[in-house]
C-alpha cells in the first residue's frame, strides 16, 4: 500500500505575491450567511488566500453564531467585516453611534461605509468614515446598487480621494454580487473609464474592485498584475481565485508563462 504524504510543490515558477498580512493583493470574500461550521473547514483549504471577509448586507445582525464566527476568521488571520447596507440602515435610523459600537464590542476589525441605497448625502458618508476610521479600518464604497443610476467616472474618482482623505483604508468600487452595476454593464462589461479614473485618482493599491464573475477577475489580473485587489468573490471560489492570479487556469495562463521566463 503506497504511503500519501502531503509535500508542499515548489517545482513551478509563478509570478510573486504578497504575503498576509497585506494592503495589497488582497482577497475580499462576501459572505451570505454560510453556518460557522461551514466557514472553519473552508478556512482550513483556503484561508491562506483570504485577507477580509465580508459578512453581506446586514447577515451580522441576524447570525446567532457570529462571535464564534469571528473567532474562526481572527485564528486565521482574515479580517472580518460588517457590511455597508447595515450601516445604512443604521445611518437612516440615526444610529450610527449605536452600531460603531456594537460593531467594536463584538470585534469587528472592519467596517463598510457606503451609501448605495440610502439617500446619503456625501458629507455624512465622509463625516462618518472620519468617524469610524477612529477605531476600525474602513472600506469605503463608492456607486450605488440601483442598476439605473448614472455612473460618472470622475463623480467616483472624486468620491474615492475624499474617502481616503477622510481616513478610508481602502476604497471598494461598486459591482455588487451580481457584477452587473456600477463598475460594470448590465452585461458584465468592465467601464473601463471608471476603473482609469478611479486609479489615478487613489492609486491600484488603495482601490478594491468589487468583480464576483471569473472574467471581470481575469481582466483586472490581467490589467494590474496579481497582486490587485478583488472584492465580493464567492467563499468557495477563493482557492480558484488565487490560481486566476498565479496563472493556473487558462485565463491567466500567460502569466505564469511569464514567470517561468524572468
Amino acid at each position: 500500500m503506497s504511503t500519501i504524504v502531503n509535500v508542499v510543490p515548489t517545482f513551478l515558477s509563478l509570478p510573486t505575491r504578497t504575503a498576509k498580512p497585506r494592503r495589497s493583493g488582497i482577497t475580499h470574500v462576501l459572505d451570505g450567511g454560510l453556518p460557522v461550521a461551514e466557514v472553519a473547514p473552508l478556512l482550513g483549504v483556503c484561508g491562506a488566500y483570504v485577507d477580509v471577509w465580508k459578512l453581506g448586507w446586514g447577515t451580522a445582525y441576524l447570525d446567532p453564531a457570529l462571535a464564534d464566527k469571528l473567532a474562526v476568521l481572527d485564528a486565521h488571520g482574515v479580517l472580518a467585516c460588517a457590511g455597508g447596507t447595515l450601516l445604512e440602515v443604521a445611518w437612516q435610523q440615526d444610529a450610527v453611534e449605536p452600531y460603531l459600537d456594537w460593531a467594536a464590542a463584538v470585534g469587528f476589525p472592519c467596517i463598510e461605509v457606503s451609501r448605495g441605497v440610502a439617500d446619503m448625502p456625501l458629507a455624512d458618508k465622509l463625516a462618518v468614515v472620519k468617524w469610524a476610521a477612529e477605531r476600525f479600518i474602513v472600506l469605503a464604497e463608492v456607486g450605488a446598487k440601483d442598476p439605473l443610476a448614472e455612473v460618472g467616472a470622475q463623480a467616483w474618482a472624486q468620491e474615492a480621494a475624499a474617502d481616503l482623505a477622510a481616513g478610508a483604508t481602502w476604497v471598494v468600487t461598486e459591482g455588487r454580487e451580481s457584477g452587473t452595476v456600477g463598475l460594470f454593464t448590465a452585461d458584465g462589461a468592465v467601464r473601463t473609464e471608471v476603473v482609469d479614473a478611479v486609479v489615478a485618482a487613489v492609486g491600484v493599491g488603495s482601490t478594491v474592485f468589487e468583480a464576483p464573475r471569473k472574467d471581470q477577475q481575469a481582466w483586472l489580473i490581467r490589467r494590474f498584475g496579481p497582486d490587485v485587489n478583488l472584492a465580493n468573490i464567492a467563499p468557495r471560489d477563493a482557492l480558484g481565485l488565487e490560481a486566476l492570479r498565479l496563472g493556473l487556469r487558462a485565463d491567466t495562463f500567460d502569466a505564469s508563462v511569464r514567470a517561468s521566463r524572468s
